[in-house]
């Protein structure tokens, strides 16, 4: 049966693929050809475990259809319905190869999961030896405990057990029926309008003789979706409707699968204590020994200009500090409106700094003939509360050159939707994270300290602490009270995913 599965591109006579043809062969070659789940034309406890596994397999967040569920489960009924099958060896052979192979996929797919790693993957062993597939196998079967060899590969992270935990209790209610994907925006008009005709008709919205001809009755019907899920009523289609409607019960189980399996690319374990902010979610967690000490809200980069994903260690920070903008602000936002108006300088309080780092007059400046080529000065704003990084600014050493900071804008902490920096990340309570960092060092940095530096407005540069790990990530799926929550995909990273690995997946 092997060897016909290598002269037919590792398919067997139903078409199944073995994933891991080359080590199941290694497996069964050093066994001498011993089925290793049935026995006498019976599957032994151990198969009925892994395919019982198999069956449940997104409570992990997997799904079925990876593990060969389908001609497993015709097998699994047919010797146990029909006397004459269960005389089938080839019947048998096919059952064993297919538990195998569906074995090591689970093994992958539960310690390494399915997303490729990435430059902010903290995972080092980007190749799993065969030893870990085969040790695990030989546990499985000789503990006779196919889950707990099993389970032993997933992330030991309190986030990751509490999505899983949560997921049993969401899995109870949720509806898997097929919907349509509308992909928006498009690049074909005819595709997408099919398909949105394709996904009213399926809610109820259009009959099946509405075609994307009937300009009418599918405005009307964009109308009736709007008003019902109390979108703004255009009668046209918008991002915000197509988001509503890809919203499914099995797009969010896709969402929660690639959630576990971003957990997947952290490594073992994370430092005791540490800094976590989620960008999906506008907040940031100071974390000590998987207790969240307290969380602050945060403001992060807009869509065209993204906060990074990057992992450091927060080194110092800076007690009113002095922000140098950034060329590509100076250039986009700032130049235009300096030419305008050169007294936009006064009032976003900016200073003019020459090569010598020398202040300039403004005024002396013929700002007409700068551009991006020929720009040979700094723009500085003078530290204040009126200071975009507000009173404290914390440095972590990464290439963006991006930093937590306090801001002057502390109104848009009340905003629901925080995705409007330049690609810095503000925090509500600088305060208490400063207050944090300095815990153990009182006696050089006492609290008061701190507030009276503030209360005078000085700048001072503190460090000198031991160094918290900082590690800024994008988890689109959390827990919250008890239930599982979802984020806005803000950068449309789980979009990406979802299209690359999950679009297919049938329902199970």
């Amino acid at each position: 049966m092997l060897e016909f599965a290598s002269a037919n591109g590792d398919k067997l006579a139903d078409s199944s693929s073995l994933a891991y043809r080359k080590l199941v062969s290694n497996v069964y070659d050093s066994n001498g050809y011993t089925a290793i789940w049935s026995n006498n034309r019976r599957w032994k406890p151990v198969a009925d475990s892994l395919f019982a596994f198999i069956d449940s397999c997104k409570d992990y967040g997997l799904f079925p259809s990876d593990y060969h569920y389908a001609p497993l489960s015709f097998i699994e009924r047919v010797v146990r319905e029909d006397t004459l099958a269960r005389k089938n060896a080839a019947l048998w052979t096919r059952a064993d190869l297919l538990l195998t192979d569906a074995f090591f996929m689970l093994v992958k797919h539960l310690k390494q999961g399915r997303l490729d790693y990435d430059s902010v993957t903290l995972r080092k062993d980007s190749v799993l030896s065969d030893t870990v597939y085969t040790q695990t196998l030989a546990k499985a079967l000789g503990m006779r405990d196919v889950a707990g060899a099993l389970q032993g590969l997933e992330p030991k992270h309190f986030k990751y057990d509490s999505l899983k935990t949560y997921l049993k209790e969401w899995l109870k209610t949720a509806h898997f029926r097929p919907l349509t994907w509308v992909e928006y925006p498009f690049r074909d008009s005819a595709v997408f309008y099919n398909s949105l005709v394709a996904r009213l008709r399926e809610s109820g919205y259009v009959d099946s003789a509405v075609t994307p001809a009937d300009t009418a009755k599918l405005a009307a019907a964009i109308r009736n979706y709007q008003t019902n899920n109390k979108l703004r009523i255009t009668g046209r289609p918008s991002s915000e409707m197509v988001a509503m409607m890809n919203n499914s019960d099995w797009e969010k189980f896709k969402r929660i699968a690639i959630t576990m399996d971003r957990y997947k690319l952290l490594p073992d374990s994370l430092p005791k204590t540490y800094v976590w902010v989620n960008l999906p979610s506008f907040m940031l967690q100071v974390v000590d020994s998987d207790t969240v000490v307290f969380e602050s809200k945060v403001i992060v980069g807009a869509p065209k200009t993204r906060t990074p994903k990057l992992s450091s260690e927060i080194s110092n920070f800076v007690t009113y500090p002095q922000w140098t903008v950034p060329m590509s602000i100076i250039m986009k936002e700032m130049l235009p409106a300096i030419k305008k108006n050169v007294d936009y300088l006064r009032k976003q309080n900016l200073m003019v700094v020459d090569s010598r780092d020398s202040v300039r007059d403004p005024l002396t400046i013929n700002w007409k003939r700068l551009n991006k080529n020929n720009f040979p000065y700094q723009l500085k704003q003078r530290q204040g509360d009126d200071n975009s990084l507000g009173v404290m600014k914390f440095n972590f050493r990464n290439k963006y050159d991006v930093y937590l900071h306090d801001t002057n804008g502390r109104w848009m902490f009340d905003n629901k939707f925080r995705a409007l920096s330049h690609g810095c990340v503000r925090v509500q309570q600088w305060r208490k994270l400063s207050d944090f960092l300095i815990r153990n060092d009182t006696l050089k940095y006492h609290p008061d300290t701190l507030k009276a530096w503030i209360k005078r407005q000085e700048k001072h540069t503190v460090w000198g602490f031991a160094r918290v790990p900082i590690y800024l990530r994008y988890f689109t799926v959390d827990t919250k009270r008890g239930h599982i929550v979802f984020y806005d995909d803000i950068y449309g990273e789980d979009k990406l995913l979802r299209n690359r690995y999950f679009a297919n997946k049938p329902i199970i």
